[in-house]
């Protein structure tokens, strides 16, 4: 089948355009990450002098750079419509966001969604797949402090414990408040087969669209950073937290 002048021109627009983009992502990668990096090392003073000054400096640094990353979408005509409740309402208050797993894809979206809800994103935490420490973003979340979560039942245990610690330790030290966790522990295709035979076995709702959630990091933020209830209030002693 013959091509047409037109028809070869949309392509060659069409793989122009891909290649903008393209470098415009590089370009991103390569100034916006060893910025935000230096900037950090020049502030490490502060960090001993006034540590949540610095922190609050992080958050600003660390929300431009999800603006960037959610400036790819954007550019690529994506945008993203909300309806129900508005999140505004709890953007200052802690909250565990729990996020439906598809693709890589998620995460750029849920960026876009989250950059005009007030402090969240300077002030959240990332529960992430640990492979994610070897990309080209590692070195931002290692430094804001995110969590990069093994998989494998040989690993959950020890998962487990280490979630406990890294929380104890930067959740409140950072003035953190939102942790977003992708509850299937992954990608929909990759958990989808399991999932439904875990459903079968155990008599449990057959699901195609989304996988049953996995509690085992659900259940450690809330036994971390949740103070025990008796009867509706907090318990007494070291527990009451906010």
């Amino acid at each position: 089948m013959a091509v047409t002048l037109e028809q070869a021109q949309r392509v060659g627009y069409t793989c122009l355009k891909a290649l903008l983009r393209f470098a415009f992502m590089v370009a991103n990668n390569l100034v916006a990450i060893p910025s935000y990096v230096l900037y950090l090392i020049m502030l490490q003073p502060l960090r001993i002098l006034d540590s949540n000054s610095f922190w609050y400096i992080e958050g600003v640094l660390f929300k431009w750079l999800l603006a960037m990353v959610a400036s790819w979408g954007w550019w690529a005509g994506y945008t993203v419509v909300e309806w129900g409740d508005d999140v505004k309402a709890v953007s200052e208050d802690e909250a565990m966001v729990l996020v439906n797993h598809q693709a890589t894809g998620d995460v750029c979206t849920l960026m876009m969604c989250l950059q005009d809800k007030g402090t969240v994103v300077r002030q959240m935490m990332w529960l992430m797949d640990h492979i994610f420490k070897y990309t080209n973003f590692g070195i931002v979340s290692l430094i804001h402090g995110d969590f990069f979560i093994r998989q494998g039942r040989t690993h959950r245990d020890q998962q487990l414990v280490l979630l406990k610690d890294h929380l104890e330790k930067y959740y409140r030290s950072r003035n953190r408040k939102w942790i977003v966790l992708f509850p299937e522990g992954g990608f929909l295709r990759k958990r989808r087969e399991t999932s439904q035979a875990f459903a079968k076995k155990n008599n449990l709702p057959f699901l195609k669209h989304v996988t049953l959630p996995r509690l085992g990091a659900t259940q450690v933020i809330l036994k971390t950073l949740v103070a025990p209830q008796e009867n509706g209030t907090p318990s007494g002693g070291d527990a009451v937290r906010k």
